[in-house]
């Protein structure tokens, strides 16, 4: 997800947001991967630069009721 949300991130100049998203849900096709859809991401401009974050839940559940919660989030900047 972080390596789609940066080549997308590069290729973003002179895009709108709307499609920002959609090529970043053709990454995500390419790429096999549902956690993050292009709805999901932040997009916002720092100067000259188009900064995407995103953040996400993955639950994995142990046993009877108990499960394991981990949390995701990164950005096309690295921070």
């Amino acid at each position: 997800i972080q390596k789609s949300v940066k080549a997308v991130s590069t290729e973003s100049a002179g895009k709108t947001v709307a499609e920002i998203r959609t090529a970043f849900d053709r990454y995500a096709d390419v790429n096999h991967f549902t956690t993050v859809k292009g709805i999901d991401l932040v997009i916002a401009k720092e100067g000259n630069e188009t900064v995407i974050t995103f953040a996400y839940e993955k639950r994995i559940p142990l046993f009877y009721n108990v499960s394991l919660l981990i949390d995701f989030q990164g950005s096309s900047s690295g921070r």
